[in-house]
């Protein structure tokens, strides 16, 4: 049977390696394995169906649709503008608003892409006008919309809780201490960096002027400072699930986008729903089958030969924090963040229990392995996006991107490993951890 699982990740590899789609890598690794005699298709795709119509998955297509509704409608102006009435005086305080804002988008969307959907196209020519050079404008943005797979709701860890089954709760407080730390270490980095740069500040105003300002904006920007206390205080409180709240985070920027804000009309609606629409179907054939691969590895009992293997080589934990970090990296870099979660908890969660490591604590050690890999090549589609947005070469954009993620990011993916309070805290006060 170990024939047939070796001979799946080879053809999946070869696949990925020549860029074909997702769903065909997974799909050509469950064919070989079905060939060679590891897995019924039919079976398999019996159990597929019945995980992939999972009320659970039903938030995933709609927090999409709710992040691309929030980018069009003028949401994520009035919260930039927000942000920045506080600190975009000051030198480097435009960059501050970039990371704080991601933070924010993600705590109403769940998404990395929408956060640089979002605030791209207004930031980062804003930031080229004050004097930031447009390719580390863009790099900023890019690297601090993953934090948007960090901070609540978090689709990735609505999937790794039911892949799992861990509190999907749980695992979003998991992900607040190493979302938070990074969001502040980044805005750190750029305020010590923008040192360098020759910025056109804004002219300071008297207490009155500032007074007023923080007035009118504040006002503007209820509506949709609304959400995340709407959503998340929907699903802390009792209220809501994941999925509700999904639902509740469309419902509410519909209205808000046509009549408050006014970003949203008839035709850019119609383009929003189809082009959401478009990107749902294509995850969840890719989550189907992605599902199917692994359950199969499950099946054939590939997580319990894993681990035998790995403490045949050690036993230290130290050494196989640092290896498992290693790999959710490397699998970061090949696949999305979902296929990740969807391939590899799975089969690592019997491993870290192992070792000690609460699944909690692993829903956090995976959510920030797996966000770093949407903006590091070969994968990097959060890059790429905030290439395309920011409209730079990937050798504009790579330099700084990659400082910011070793300076700011690496640091808290090693934290989160081995500093298990970092994502624990939250779920011990609530209960969610004894």
């Amino acid at each position: 049977m170990m024939t047939s699982v070796l001979a799946s990740l080879v053809v999946v590899v070869i696949f990925l390696t020549f860029g074909v789609p997702l769903p065909f890598c997974f799909g050509g690794g469950l064919m070989v394995m079905s060939v060679m005699g590891g897995a019924t298709m039919k079976g398999m795709m019996l159990w597929g169906l019945g995980q992939i119509t999972n009320p659970v998955l039903l938030c995933v297509p709609l927090f999409i649709f709710a992040g691309t509704l929030m980018s069009e409608s003028g949401i994520a102006k009035y919260l930039l503008d927000f942000v920045n009435v506080f600190v975009g005086h000051k030198r480097g305080g435009l960059g501050v608003v970039a990371s704080v804002s991601c933070a924010i988008i993600g705590a109403i969307s769940g998404s990395g892409f929408t956060g640089v959907a979002a605030t791209g196209p207004i930031l980062i020519p804003r930031m080229e006008q004050e004097g930031y050079p447009r390719g580390y404008a863009t790099a900023l943005v890019t690297d601090s919309s993953i934090l948007g797979l960090l901070i609540p709701p978090s689709v990735v860890m609505i999937v790794f809780g039911w892949v799992t089954e861990t509190s999907i709760l749980a695992c979003f407080l998991a992900t607040v201490g190493p979302g938070l730390l990074i969001t502040f270490l980044f805005a750190v980095i750029n305020v010590v960096w923008s040192r360098k740069f020759d910025l056109k500040l804004e002219a300071k105003l008297s207490a009155s002027e500032k007074w007023q300002q923080v007035k009118q904006r504040t006002w503007m920007a209820i509506p949709a400072l609304m959400m995340p206390f709407i959503i998340l205080g929907g699903i802390y409180g009792g209220i809501m699930t994941p999925t509700e709240a999904a639902g509740v985070a469309v419902i509410y920027s519909i209205p808000v986008g046509f009549f408050v804000y006014k970003g949203l009309n008839l035709k850019n609606f119609y383009e929003i729903a189809w082009n959401s629409a478009t990107s749902v179907g294509a995850i969840l054939v890719m989550i189907f089958f992605c599902l199917m691969l692994s359950q199969t590895y499950v099946m054939l009992r590939v997580p319990q030969a894993l681990v035998q293997v790995i403490f045949g080589i050690t036993q230290s934990k130290v050494v196989l924090l640092i290896m498992i970090n290693f790999l959710l990296f490397f699998v970061g870099m090949i696949v999305n963040d979902i296929t990740g979660v969807i391939l590899v908890a799975p089969l690592l969660l019997p491993l870290m229990q192992a070792i000690g490591v609460h699944p909690i604590q692993f829903a956090a050690i995976m959510g920030v392995n797996l966000a770093m890999g949407g903006v590091t090549p070969p994968y990097a589609s959060i890059l790429y996006l905030g290439m395309r947005i920011g409209k730079v070469e990937f050798m504009e954009i790579v330099k700084p991107a990659m400082v910011l993620l070793l300076l700011g990011y690496v640091p808290v993916v090693f934290l989160t490993s081995f500093w298990a309070d970092l994502s624990l805290f939250l779920p011990k006060i609530l209960g969610f951890v004894q």
